[in-house]
């Protein structure tokens, strides 16, 4: 090889490959899913026939299927090559989920930051990050959790941190019945979690408004 092919293909960077983020679950039955939705609403005293209603099992079921499946996304990351080590933060970001205990939505906003590394990622990949994890019942504690151990995972941070502020229908429709009242939930990780000078940025920030 000549010394001018050489440098050439010194200087070629083997493209990184983006990783396919899917949920891994079972197939959906669109069918069977309206089927339960007509037995849990007769078990409820409706009746299907009225014309109001004759629809409703079906709407109700993709309602619900959309609500817990999405499509899946590529983690778009890029070299960090100006070095930047700073704080990323994205704030506000809207999050809709499930309680897990009763089926009821959760909703609020989350805000995803992190301490780059070697690399860096595409902005708007925090929201999709958000409603990938989102697209699920569970509590909000674990989907907090899920989000920041992805971007800590996929990108190799110096530090990650999530935050999720949302207000829980399970307890303002129903039970207490408070409407109004926000759940907080945090994940730190790296230097976010260890440092505490980072940590307070982090959360002076998502503290502060426009």
């Amino acid at each position: 090889m000549s010394s001018v092919a050489a440098i050439s293909a010194a200087r070629v960077t083997p493209a990184r490959p983006r990783p396919r983020i899917t949920h891994a679950r079972p197939e959906i039955d669109p069918r069977a899913a309206e089927e339960a939705a007509a037995d849990l609403l007769t078990a409820l005293g409706m009746d299907l026939t009225d014309e109001n209603l004759v629809d409703t099992p079906r709407r109700m079921a993709e309602a619900l299927i959309e609500m817990t499946s999405g499509p899946g996304f590529e983690l778009t990351t890029f070299p960090n090559d100006e070095g930047y080590d700073e704080l990323v933060l994205v704030q506000d970001i809207p999050v809709q989920s499930l309680c897990e205990h009763h089926m009821l939505p959760f909703v609020g906003v989350a805000h995803v930051g992190y301490l780059p590394g070697s690399r860096i990622v595409g902005l708007s990949k925090f929201a999709r990050m958000v409603e990938h994890h989102a697209r699920r019942p569970q509590t909000q504690e674990r989907l907090t959790r899920r989000i920041a151990e992805h971007l800590q995972d996929e990108l190799r941070p110096h530090g990650v941190g999530v935050v999720i502020e949302a207000e829980h229908t399970c307890m303002s429709l129903r039970g207490a019945r408070t409407p109004g009242a926000r759940t907080s939930t945090s994940t730190f990780l790296g230097r976010l979690r260890d440092v505490p000078g980072s940590r307070a940025e982090f959360l002076a920030l998502t503290r502060s408004k426009p």
